[in-house]
């Protein structure tokens, strides 16, 4: 029976850390299903999904504490369910670009939990803005929202905080078959 397991890993960034990582997953008969790795400051972190059969997913779980130690990697992992899609919700893409500061995802994801709406992926990043070097702020947000909330509504909302905080904030629907990031 096929298991599944999530995994989190922080180390020094350094090369080869990926490729030894995997080489651990795959020694025990595992799948990567799902990952985000990125280098944030000077350390490269990471987020996976992995899958196998029950035996190799439980000896990887327990060999991955002494194994991220080898690696120089701080590792977490536990099992987890089979990922699954809401039917009922629609999927929409939030992006945001705005000089940078202080609590811009607070408030954004603030206004969503209001409106029932899940975060699935999320992505940002400050990097210095064309001619005048001014931090610029970036977002990107892959959501779940219900299909009983109202979009008119969220969009209104979206508006206001627009306004409120000198954000520029597009919300569209991502069609089946798009890319989406």
């Amino acid at each position: 029976m096929k298991k599944y397991a999530i995994l989190t890993a922080v180390g020094a960034d350094r090369v080869g850390i990926v490729d030894e990582l995997t080489s651990v997953i795959l020694s025990r008969r595992c799948n990567i299903e799902e990952s985000r790795m990125a280098v944030l400051g000077g350390e490269f972190a990471i987020v996976l999904l992995f899958s196998g059969e029950a035996d190799g997913v439980r000896a990887l779980l327990e060999e991955l504490p002494v194994r991220g130690a080898d690696l120089a990697l701080n590792i977490s992992a536990k099992e987890t369910v089979a990922p699954k899609a809401d039917p009922q919700s629609r999927p929409y893409l939030l992006e945001s670009v705005s000089l940078d500061t202080p609590g811009i995802v607070h408030s954004v994801t603030s206004l969503l939990r209001r409106h029932g709406v899940n975060i699935e992926d999320l992505e940002t990043e400050t990097t210095p803005a064309p001619w005048t070097g001014a931090p610029l702020f970036r977002m990107r947000a892959r959501l779940s929202v219900p299909a009983a909330a109202s979009i008119a509504r969220l969009r209104e909302d979206l508006e206001d905080l627009e306004a409120q905080t000198n954000l520029d904030l597009k919300l569209s629907p991502i069609a089946p078959g798009q890319a989406e990031f």
